[in-house]
């Protein structure tokens, strides 16, 4: 996410280190390569220019001129004049308590706005809410089975007519069946887009604007469109008075000119933002957190929500007791991995650690997400004894083992010494006092030891991957096949 921008920006502020006191001069220097890292990402132009010359403002000043260490108090200048770029954000949709809310979802064709109602009625859902969804999008055919499909998986009533029937119908009725059914409270509509503004939509939206009186206005657009993005909302925002926007897809986004633009050109704030297609991937959209992201922060609390929802606290409690009393086996790793792995994709999760993702980005071909699924695959392929006791594990169980995982004996062995240095590590903070194991947990981390077999991922970034013939990968997937089979009879 905003991997152009991060990089662009990041590398225009580095010409601010190391200067001693700054000039008026460099200062503006540096600015105008603030603004062109801006204007690359596609952020509108009007925006770019104004963003800069407030940063200029405030940069050309006494504070900052004679500042010992200015770069950090330009860092922080520009850091707040991109929250205040993207924000003020209410997340609250306002929904009335008494009766139903209805909310009215538009936007262009392909936006992803069926895809968001769901994800909106499944965030509802969780909220102790009881929605029903509309298919009020009677122009693209497979609308309303797309729509019908997301609500049996989420568990929510689907209201359908058939494509012949008239939308601003569609929606009234839909509001009747509401009331009728008495178990629902907030009724979605998900209306018809196009590929393009045209007048003959926005009529079609004003009326059931008009007739419907929907309690929030939602548009749903694409981010990396960019500047259309940005303009369509314009377009909606003066025919509908909008109430918000969602952005979909931003996880593709590696510019990020929509999301840093579209505030300040419409007025209307970005309250939602898509991050996947599975429909729990709606994140409320934090702009403090963004504008770190951007800066190349990362985004702990945003890492710390995603933890809380994805893990299994006793699970968790139970493996850190593990740790700090020097149990920690292989199968409690393997097992804490899979409780990571629901936060997502371990390269997304990364970004999120202060001064990972510029790491990240450094170590070409490291991909965290193959790693950690060739250790698991490492750990499967050992017996149950194996992976509590691993000192048993010879260089004969090695070779069993990488033939039953296909890899090479050497990752099998670089896996075991670094979770043996961890162990040890675990066993020594069992009997230290609270402030020795903080101590002790940082040296872990710098170290890199909370990740066995991240010197197997080192490896592969210092040396060049081997190359295996055909003939040979296709016998070692065979052996393989025939490894687990003998390893689930033993099991």
């Amino acid at each position: 996410m905003f991997e152009g921008i991060t990089e662009n920006l990041t590398g225009a502020l580095r010409s601010f280190v190391g200067r001693g006191k700054l000039t008026e001069a460099n200062i503006r220097e540096g600015m105008r390569h603030v603004r062109q890292a801006l204007l690359e990402a596609d952020v509108n132009y009007d925006v770019a220019t104004e963003f800069v010359n407030k940063v200029t403002e405030q940069a050309v000043g006494q504070e900052v001129l004679q500042s010992l260490r200015p770069h950090e108090q330009i860092y922080g200048i520009v850091y707040r004049e991109l929250v205040n770029l993207m924000g003020p954000v209410d997340h609250s949709l306002n929904l009335r308590r008494d009766g139903i809310a209805t909310l009215m979802l538009c936007g262009l064709q392909g936006s992803g706005k069926t895809t968001t109602c769901g994800k909106l009625a499944k965030m509802l859902l969780e909220q102790g809410r009881k929605p029903m969804l509309v298919a009020a999008d009677l122009q693209r055919p497979a609308a309303i089975e797309q729509l019908k499909t997301i609500g049996e998986q989420i568990g929510v009533p689907v209201y359908t007519e058939p494509p012949t029937s008239n939308p601003v119908t569609v929606c009234q009725n839909a509001m009747n069946a509401a009331r009728k059914a008495g178990n629902v409270d907030v009724v979605i509509l998900d209306t018809a887009g196009r590929l393009h503004v045209d007048q003959a939509l926005m009529k079609e939206l004003e009326l059931i604007d008009r007739k419907v009186n929907p309690q929030q206005i939602l548009f749903v657009c694409d981010a990396m469109t960019g500047q259309d993005a940005v303009n369509s909302a314009r377009a909606f925002n003066e025919a509908l008075e909008l109430d918000g926007i969602i952005m979909t897809k931003l996880d593709g986004d590696a510019r990020g000119g929509a999301a840093l633009s579209v505030k300040q050109v419409t007025g209307v704030p970005i309250k939602f933002i898509g991050v996947g297609e599975h429909l729990d991937r709606l994140e409320p959209f934090h702009p403090d957190r963004m504008a770190g992201r951007i800066l190349g922060q990362g985004d702990i609390l945003s890492l710390a929500e995603k933890a809380h929802q994805a893990i299994d606290a006793d699970q968790m409690q139970k493996a850190q007791e593990q740790m700090l009393q020097g149990k920690f086996t292989l199968e409690t790793f393997r097992d804490t991995m899979k409780q990571m792995k629901r936060m997502g994709s371990m390269r997304d999760i990364m970004k999120l650690i202060p001064g990972m993702g510029s790491m990240l980005d450094s170590l070409e071909g490291m991909n965290p997400d193959e790693d950690m699924k060739q250790i698991e695959g490492i750990i499967n392929a050992m017996t149950l004894d194996e992976r509590h006791n691993p000192d048993k594990i010879d260089m004969s169980r090695r070779r069993r083992i990488a033939k039953g995982s296909g890899v090479d004996p050497a990752d099998v062995n670089r896996l075991l010494k670094d979770f043996d240095r961890m162990s040890g590590m675990m066993q020594k903070m069992a009997g230290l006092g609270m402030r020795d194991k903080m101590k002790a947990m940082q040296q872990l981390t710098a170290g890199g030891l909370f990740n066995p077999g991240a010197e197997l991922a080192r490896e592969k970034v210092r040396s060049k991957p081997k190359k295996w013939d055909a003939d040979k990968k296709k016998k070692m997937r065979k052996e393989a096949k025939l490894q687990r089979k003998k390893n689930k009879k033993k099991r």
